[in-house]
């Protein structure tokens, strides 16, 4: 593994020329950093708002991905003590979603800056239809200059509850408004070495020059408590992003002015430096805004023609086949050691598959009757190295 490292004089004037020149900015913030013992502090919003119009008179657009509605319905109905399964927690971010935006639209309209309520859910940015209509969207309220404010639709939909992915969201995100930062706000420092709850000798790292060679698993042994992502998710959607080649500043949301001392130049939190070359904005959405539907094993020689020669994965390279999924279908690719090559869209249903896999592809038509593809999955709808 490739160990990050700290900032040189070259690499903080390079981070530093990126955050000038950021205009359209995707800001992440926790509920760890939102919340305190009785429920949502206002203070940490009205503070955010005060450094949000600092910059928006510069010039810069923003859209803030801002959880907080669970815990702050939690606060309201403590004398009920609701639980922690999926409909309680639901319950919970219906009271706390508006009382939410309240706050922010009070904060932000104190410096005439106007707000709008977005509710997302993943099928929002699968369906192709859908997806363009989130997008037209923000961008016709970035253009008439609000700050759209965006959260995962947790009244009916599951993944910001189970998995954290308001983390992953603010990284889809960035694809759809086309943003040149992104900025997650959590409630350490940055990103440290190790667990700094079971470290007390963790280092807060100030950069990671090759967030692709990160074994984020190690990295992250733990989680807040109040968030549902913790660290883990915050790296996967920063690793989402370098794929874009935009890069992410993670930082502490509970620091006095933190935001604003960034953008003036200070070191603070940990850069994240993306990919010098971005993947298509199509192969983007393919492998992140779709739910893969099934998995295939490929052997050693198709991993090598995939990785190394840029080859199209053709039947004779599969050696099993799991889960159900149609011609179309996003599926993942792994090795023989399960290990995840990549995604793609399958030009094969599960059954043909199963039929043609292990064969040439002249030896298609044996066993199907007909040629409709020479690949199981071309090149050009394929991902290589996916950050799921």
């Amino acid at each position: 593994m490739t160990q990050p490292q700290e900032l040189t004089d070259t690499q903080f004037e390079q981070r530093q020329k990126d955050i000038n020149n950021a205009k359209r900015i995707v800001v992440k913030i926790g509920s760890a950093v939102l919340t305190g013992q009785n429920g949502l502090d206002t203070s940490v919003i009205a503070h955010l708002a005060d450094q949000l119009s600092a910059l928006v008179k510069t010039g810069r657009e923003f859209v803030l991905v801002s959880s907080g509605a669970v815990a702050a319905g939690r606060g309201l109905l403590a004398q009920v003590a609701p639980g922690r399964d999926i409909p309680d927690r639901q319950a919970s971010s219906a009271i706390g979603q508006s009382r939410l935006m309240r706050v922010y639209d009070e904060c932000l309209g104190h410096y005439g800056i106007v707000t709008a309520q977005v509710l997302v859910t993943r099928s929002d940015l699968e369906e192709r239809g859908r997806y363009l209509n989130v997008r037209n969207t923000l961008r016709t309220l970035l253009n008439w200059g609000a700050i759209p404010i965006v959260n995962e639709n947790d009244t009916v939909g599951i993944h910001e509850l189970v998995y954290g992915d308001n983390d992953c969201l603010s990284a889809l995100l960035l694809n759809v408004i086309g943003a040149d930062l992104l900025i997650n706000m959590t409630s350490a420092d940055g990103v440290f070495e190790t667990n700094p709850d079971t470290d007390p000798n963790a280092r807060c790292l100030t950069h990671i020059s090759d967030i692709a060679e990160i074994d984020i698993d190690t990295m992250c042994s733990g989680k807040t408590n109040v968030g549902s992502g913790g660290m883990y998710s915050k790296l996967l959607a920063a690793r989402r992003a370098a794929q874009l080649s935009v890069p992410t500043l993670i930082l502490s949301g509970k620091k006095r002015g933190a935001l604003t001392r960034a953008f003036a130049g200070e070191p603070v939190g940990t850069w994240i430096v993306p990919e010098s070359k971005a993947i298509s904005r199509r192969k983007f959405w393919l492998a992140y805004n779709i739910e893969p539907k099934g998995m295939i094993t490929i052997d050693d020689g198709a991993v090598n023609a995939l990785q190394n020669r840029g080859k199209s994965l053709l039947p004779i390279g599969i050696t099993m086949i799991e889960g159900e999924f149609d011609e179309g279908d996003l599926i993942r690719l792994i090795d023989k050691d399960r290990e995840q090559i990549g995604v793609g869209l399958s030009n094969y249903g599960r059954d043909e598959l199963e039929r043609i896999k292990g064969l040439h592809s002249e030896d298609i038509e044996t066993a199907l009757g007909h040629v409709p593809y020479a690949e199981a999955v071309h090149r050009d709808n394929m991902l290589l190295d996916a950050a799921v």
